[in-house]
């Protein structure tokens, strides 16, 4: 088995169609694959690709917060028509609109004027700052998304407005409501120290999480190495995925990341009971 569960399509902040990723996969070799869009499920039943060999998992990433910051859970095998979840999911898209208004005003406040002509042209049906981003880029306001976030969007920047999202609690009872299985995404991408680390993983265990993501994009070794040991410690199970949105970012690709180790594959998220895949 060679899963990837967790990338996104152009219904949150990928570029391309889930069918381009589901072909993309088969391409890969990739025998499991997981669409983990923000804030929302696509239903695998509703791909047009229905002879790939590739088998398709309903997944989900979620913000969350925590001690004041933005941390990600996936959920993995969810039922996408779960009304628990969905609820919870439509709260977050409405969040999102009305964070993208406020950040829209102040970006008319700069003379900058045309973000919801651009959003409404494109797929994303839960938006991001990335799309954001984008539009300022190909507005010619900024260079690149780096600079649309120091200018901008980030913290300080002149557009800047705070998130507001469930908590780590709320989103591990939705996903394990839905029949799903959640996982702590990307780990080290949250600029923590050890013993902050070593708290937002008590946290994410004592709140009802199963697995954590030890494997991704350019990881370093010995951070995976890190992580695998941390989630054994804790007995939470391991998964992984690519994170991959662009197939022109040509450092990331579906089921570009390292293999799990085989003492880590032991307790590999597929050993769970839920996993019926």
């Amino acid at each position: 088995m060679k899963a990837d569960l967790h990338c996104h399509s152009y219904f949150s902040d990928g570029k391309h169609s889930p069918d381009f990723l589901s072909n993309r996969a088969e391409a890969n070799n990739i025998s499991h694959l997981a669409i983990t869009d923000h804030d929302f499920v696509t239903n695998p039943k509703s791909f047009s690709v229905l002879d790939s060999t590739v088998q398709l998992i309903s997944g989900v990433e979620i913000s969350c917060e925590w001690r004041n910051r933005e941390i990600h859970v996936v959920g993995i095998g969810i039922d996408p028509e779960n009304s628990f979840l969905e609820t919870m999911l439509l709260k977050q898209r409405a969040n999102r609109k009305i964070r993208v208004e406020r950040i829209h005003k102040l970006l008319l406040k700069d003379g900058i004027d045309g973000l919801i002509d651009y959003l409404d042209s494109q797929h994303c049906i839960s938006v991001t700052r990335s799309h954001i981003a984008d539009f300022l880029v190909l507005s010619r306001i900024t260079k690149n998304r780096k600079l649309a976030f120091n200018r901008f969007l980030g913290k300080g920047g002149r557009a800047f407005v705070p998130a507001t999202w469930v908590s780590m609690e709320e989103a591990n009872n939705a996903i394990s409501n839905s029949g799903g299985i959640s996982v702590l995404a990307h780990p080290s991408r949250y600029d923590l120290s050890k013993s902050q680390l070593n708290d937002l993983i008590d946290a994410f265990k004592n709140t009802g999480g199963v697995a954590l993501e030890v494997s991704y994009a350019n990881i370093h070794p010995n951070i995976k190495q890190m992580l695998e040991e941390t989630a054994l410690k804790n007995k939470l199970l391991v998964s992984a995925g690519s994170d991959f949105h662009d197939a022109a970012a040509h450092w990331t690709d579906i089921g570009k990341f390292p293999e799990i180790s085989i003492p880590a594959k032991k307790y590999a998220i597929w050993k769970h009971p839920k996993w019926y895949f």
